[in-house]
Parts: structure tokens; C-alpha cells; sequence
């Protein structure tokens, strides 16, 4: 594995990490699951689970963008919404650290 992604698989395990509620989860398995996607679906997706805002749900991808680089960020006109879309070369990537992050919180009977 390339150091770049060395480095994006430990920034997105931090990320996880201080996820206290499963939020941050939870956005990471919708845009693995859905490809493509605006802050307004996603927005609408995970109110159904948990009580957030339009501005932080926004917040959280403009983090996963900027800061993981992991979406690609695309705008069709001045009119049209931001459609986020995780870069091919990421799947396998965040596919095992959400694999992990589950198995690590998953209590283990000894």
C-alpha cells in the first residue's frame, strides 16, 4: 500500500474513532452504499436515524472531501446541487476500515 493511502486509512480510523454516536458511520456506509450522492439526500437519510442538521451533515462531508480526500466533488452548473461521488480507487479502502470499525466495537464473548 502506497504511503498516500497509508495516510488517508489512518486519517479515516481517526475519524471513526471519535465517532461517539455511530454518525460518522453511518455517512461513511451511505456514500459506500449509494456511490453518488448530494448533502440534501444525505441530509434526508440519516434524519431518519438521527437528530441533525442540514449545515452539520454538510460540515461532515466538506471534512470527508477536503481533509480524507476520498469524494470527488462535481457541479454541473451554478444551479444544480454538489453531487459527491467516492473516488473508485477508495472503495476497497473504506470497505475495510468500516469492516474493522464494526468488528472493534462488536463485544467479544470471553
Amino acid at each position: 500500500m502506497s504511503s498516500f493511502r497509508t495516510k488517508i486509512k489512518r486519517r479515516l480510523e481517526r475519524y471513526l474513532e471519535l465517532d461517539a454516536d455511530g454518525i460518522r458511520y453511518a455517512v461513511m456506509k451511505t456514500i459506500l452504499k449509494v456511490k453518488r450522492i448530494t448533502v440534501d439526500i444525505l441530509h434526508d437519510v440519516l434524519s431518519k436515524k438521527f437528530k441533525v442538521t442540514h449545515k452539520t451533515v454538510a460540515s461532515m462531508v466538506g471534512y470527508i472531501q477536503s481533509k480524507l480526500g476520498i469524494l470527488h466533488a462535481q457541479k454541473q452548473s451554478y444551479k444544480t446541487h454538489i453531487v459527491y461521488t467516492l473516488r473508485d480507487e477508495y472503495v476497497d479502502l473504506v470497505r475495510s476500515v468500516l469492516r474493522r470499525s464494526v468488528d472493534a466495537k462488536t463485544p467479544t464473548a470471553t
